[in-house]
């Protein structure tokens, strides 16, 4: 360990961005052993690990990474599982810059930070193809059954642990496929599907059942069959933009064009794309935003083959919320960052043909310590496109309404509420985590809230269990 001094810091080869922005594929090369067991060997091995820290899930990053420059991989492997249900996924899309690399004590005092995510993608990779992935077998079967809705990240991780300890599980998803936005949100270049099927079907054949295709709209029925419900249905209402002009045709939500863009690498008939509504191919394309999603809509709309793709923003770059290593690889794609922008009119008679927007500069921080861009007078500028993506965020949709459960209690923002020690809704026995409670968050977020949630639904129905029997009347 500690070879961070004589050692430079060093990823896996990417795919040169003429070449990667042609297909869908993933972008980055495998670590060779022992590459990886080199990068691994930069670890600092430090007293206050700040890595793990500000890794949401705690995961015990030195140790493992010690591990693996030991080329003991399968123990490593089973290190970051153990606090991880799905190290292969957050090793892939993780903004591992802002969070686990970017607390790196070694890049704090100038060496460059260990690649984590990328050792723990090879770990990950390595063990799958090794057979070291064990099946789920549950040490015990139980009386009581949770029924979870959303396939989704929070759902999954909820799920795995559950069933686990023995409990029933059945998870309801509205989509026919599990994973929720892993599946249908995230574009291939990032995170190749196969890779999240072979999870879904570990946990099928560990005996949780999936009824997909399937919308809850009682909550009731649903917690009729079973002793505790858990609710992870993640934030899906795309939010608006009020501007004149924004009903034309072809001004489309983010969610939208990605998962139309997933269904046909899956091969599915996707009506909208066929038309060209929901395709970018020999269009300028302009994308509205400046978080990931929006990276997510503007590297698709490159591999679908548009004539030009522009990302608006109304920040500068070192202020928009969005992994900066995304952005890069936006750049390099052929993307154009038009920063300090806002869009003040969409453009045409009856589909969009252009928007009029505005300059901007930062001006005083806000409450959240962030600058607040301030428009400059005069300074107006026409761009032509002829498809619009809005990657503003997305809000919850009214739970209450479609599970037809008026008692349940939402924030301010539409998000449910919960009890933070114990996960629990204004609802007895029912639980909620992920973004239909943190508002859209990371992928890493919502599988702590899925174990988070898992370890709190045991704790309860154990008690329920140990509860004394009501006393016969006399």
């Amino acid at each position: 360990m500690l070879q961070f001094v004589s050692r430079e810091r060093q990823t896996p080869e990417k795919r040169e961005a003429r070449e990667r922005a042609r297909d869908f594929h993933e972008i980055y090369a495998e670590f060779a052993a022992a590459k990886a067991a080199e990068q691994a060997s930069r670890c600092s091995q430090c007293g206050v690990p700040f890595c793990q820290v500000h890794c949401p899930l705690a995961n015990n990053i030195p140790d493992w990474l010690k591990l693996t420059a030991e080329g003991r991989l399968e123990e490593a492997y089973e290190l970051s599982q153990a606090t991880n249900n799905m190290p292969e996924i957050c090793g892939r899309i993780c903004p591992q810059d802002r969070l686990c690399e970017g607390s790196c004590v070694i890049e704090q005092s100038g060496h460059g930070t260990v690649t984590i995510g990328a050792v723990e993608k090879y770990l990950s990779d390595t063990a799958w193809a090794s057979g070291w992935v064990k099946p789920l077998a549950p040490s015990r079967q139980r009386k009581y059954s949770v029924g979870i809705v959303g396939a989704g990240p929070a759902g999954l991780a909820c799920a795995e642990d559950l069933r686990a300890k023995g409990y029933r599980v059945t998870v309801y998803d509205r989509h026919d496929r599990a994973g929720g936005l892993l599946v249908y949100g995230i574009p291939n270049f990032k995170l190749e599907k196969d890779i999240v099927s072979r999870r879904v079907k570990r946990l099928e054949e560990g005996g949780i059942v999936f009824k997909l295709n399937f919308e809850v709209t009682s909550l009731a029925d649903l917690r009729a069959q079973h002793d505790a419900v858990f609710i992870a249905t993640g934030v899906y209402k795309a939010r608006d933009i009020e501007a004149p002009g924004a009903g034309l045709g072809r001004i489309v939500p983010a969610l939208d064009f990605l998962i139309a863009s997933n269904r046909k690498g899956f091969g599915d008939a996707v009506p909208e794309f066929d038309s060209g509504r929901l395709d970018a191919a020999g269009k300028d394309v302009a994308v509205i935003g400046g978080g990931d999603t929006a990276m997510d809509c503007v590297r698709t709309a490159m591999r679908q083959g548009a004539k030009s793709v522009s990302c608006i923003y109304r920040r500068d770059r070192d202020n928009m919320p969005g992994s900066l290593r995304e952005v890069a690889n936006a750049e390099e794609e052929g993307v154009d960052f038009k920063w300090l922008t806002l869009p003040r009119a969409f453009l045409g008679m009856e589909n969009v043909e252009g928007l009029r927007i505005a300059k901007m500069r930062l001006g005083l921080p806000d409450a959240s310590g962030r600058k607040t861009p301030e428009e400059i007078k005069g300074a107006d500028f026409v761009l032509k496109a002829d498809l619009i993506i809005k990657a503003l965020g997305f809000d919850p949709e009214p739970l209450p309404e479609r599970l037809n459960a008026p008692d349940l209690s939402v924030s301010k923002r539409g998000t449910l509420g919960v009890q933070p020690s114990t996960m629990m809704t204004s609802i007895d026995g029912v639980f909620a985590g992920g973004d239909i409670v943190r508002g859209a968050s990371l992928v890493v977020w919502a599988i702590k809230d899925g174990r988070d949630a898992a370890a709190a639904i045991h704790t309860w129905l154990e008690h329920k269990a140990q509860a004394p029997l009501p006393q016969a009347a006399e």
